[in-house]
């Protein structure tokens, strides 16, 4: 029936189950006894993957600190991730508007050792 896992003495049913999403890509479920849904897995390309995936969570669970994040620091985090995402794009808008400078300049330049007829 399923793994055991321990939690403060008591034991309860649990499984994590396999399946292909929508692209094609797996993922990993893990259920309680109950059958509601506890935890979701990212997607990996290969069932191999997501069986590695599943090992790290069993792995690394019973040891996992617990990190209470408010809504206001969730909110602070996501918004600085909007920020750096931001510069990127502005960084790299600056860097094409300089290669196209640099190309026109280059292309407007008269060739050296070329003088006009007086």
């Amino acid at each position: 029936m399923g793994n055991k896992l321990a939690f403060k003495g008591r034991k309860m049913a649990a499984k994590f189950t396999v399946y292909k999403d929508k692209k094609g890509e797996f993922r990993f479920r893990l259920l309680a006894a109950n059958g509601e849904i506890i935890a979701t897995g990212e997607s990996y390309p290969t069932k191999a993957a997501v069986l590695k995936g599943i090992a790290s969570v069993k792995k690394t669970a019973p040891v996992a600190e617990i990190v209470e994040e408010t809504a206001e620091k969730a909110t602070e985090k996501k918004a600085a991730g909007k920020t750096a995402v931001k510069e990127k794009a502005t960084t790299k808008a600056k860097a094409a508007t300089k290669a196209k400078t640099t190309v026109k300049e280059t292309t407007e330049k008269k060739p050296r050792g070329i003088k006009p007829n007086v």
